[in-house]
C-alpha cells in the first residue's frame, strides 16, 4: 500500500492569536513535522479565502460568528474573516514543514465553503486532490491537522467514500468542539470505517 500524509489547514488564523483559533491548535506542528518522512507523499491542505467569502459572518447582515444560514448548498455554519488570500493569518504555521509534495488550496469560490480536501462544501465540486493521490498510486491516507471535528472529519469521510483506506492521527488533531461536533466527528468516521488512532 503507497501511504500518503494529508496535513490540513495548520495556519496561523486555527493557530492561539488566530481569528478562528482551534485550541492548542499549536500542539500539532511537532508531531505531524516528526510524522513527514515515514510517507510516500505529503499533501497539505490550506483555506484560502477571499476577502467578504460568503462563509463570513461578516457577509450576513445582522448574524454573528458561529451562528448557521442556509446556503444553496444546506446548512453552513457561519465564520469569523479568516484564513483571506495572501494574508498572514491564512499562512501555515511558521515552524510546519511545508516541504511536502502538494499544496490543495480550498474555499477560494466566494459563494461556496470547502472543509475537505477533496470537495467543497457542495459535495460534487472536486478539488484535485483525488485525481493527484490516484496519478500517485496513494491507496491508503493518514490526517492530521485542524480542525478534528471539521476540516479534517470531511476530509477523512470523503476519503473514505472515494475507497481510500484512512487513519486519522488523533493525538496530531485539536478540535473546535462546537455544540458537541467533535464526539459527533468521531462516531461518523467511525461508522465510515476511519482508524483513529490516539
Amino acid at each position: 500500500m503507497t501511504q500518503a500524509l494529508i496535513v490540513v489547514d495548520v495556519q496561523n488564523d486555527f493557530c492561539p492569536g488566530g481569528a478562528l483559533a482551534v485550541p492548542g491548535g499549536d500542539e500539532v506542528v511537532a508531531p505531524i513535522n516528526a510524522l513527514m518522512d515515514r510517507f510516500d507523499a505529503v499533501i497539505l491542505t490550506q483555506d484560502w479565502h477571499p476577502a467578504g467569502h460568503s462563509s463570513f459572518a461578516s457577509s450576513h447582515t445582522g448574524k454573528a460568528p458561529f451562528e448557521t444560514t442556509e446556503m444553496p448548498y444546506g446548512t453552513q455554519v457561519l465564520w469569523p474573516d479568516h484564513c483571506v488570500q495572501g494574508t498572514s493569518g491564512a499562512a501555515f504555521h511558521k515552524e510546519l514543514r511545508t516541504d511536502g509534495d502538494l499544496i490543495i488550496r480550498k474555499g477560494f469560490r466566494p459563494g461556496i465553503d470547502s472543509y475537505s480536501g477533496f470537495f467543497e462544501n457542495d459535495q460534487t465540486t472536486p478539488t484535485g486532490l483525488e485525481g493527484y493521490l490516484r496519478s500517485r498510486g496513494i491507496t491508503g491516507v493518514t490526517l492530521a491537522g485542524l480542525a478534528t471535528d471539521f476540516c479534517v472529519a470531511f476530509t477523512a469521510l470523503d476519503a473514505a467514500r472515494l475507497g481510500f483506506a484512512v487513519t486519522v492521527e488523533l493525538s496530531a488533531c485539536r478540535a473546535i468542539d462546537l455544540d458537541g461536533s467533535l464526539q459527533a466527528a468521531l462516531v461518523q468516521m467511525e461508522g465510515a470505517g476511519v482508524v483513529l488512532r490516539s
